[in-house]
């Protein structure tokens, strides 16, 4: 299990099209992939999930990885969250 936390940069927060860059990302890998707030945990590869989080910019959220490619996947997930790429 590798975990790393990050602090979202997208001045929208975690919302529609965010949220839709976040999960396409996860789901390249194929290990299991969480985002954690405030002691709730969701599947980082589904939209109702990720969506449910009402994760807001400059929050900060644990991205968890378990699976023979967690590192990569947890390390990219980390960089897309902490970006506003997604804007």
């Amino acid at each position: 299990m590798y975990i790393k936390t990050a602090v979202i940069g997208n001045p929208i927060g975690l919302y529609a099209r965010p949220a839709v860059l976040v999960i396409q990302r996860a789901n390249e890998f194929a290990c299991s992939l969480w985002l954690e707030k405030d002691e709730r945990r969701i599947n980082a590869k589904s939209l109702l999930g990720v969506l449910s989080l009402a994760v807001q910019n400059g929050e900060t959220i644990k991205i968890i990885g378990d699976g023979a490619d967690e590192t990569a996947a947890v390390d990219a997930i980390a960089e897309l969250i902490s970006s506003d790429a997604a804007e």
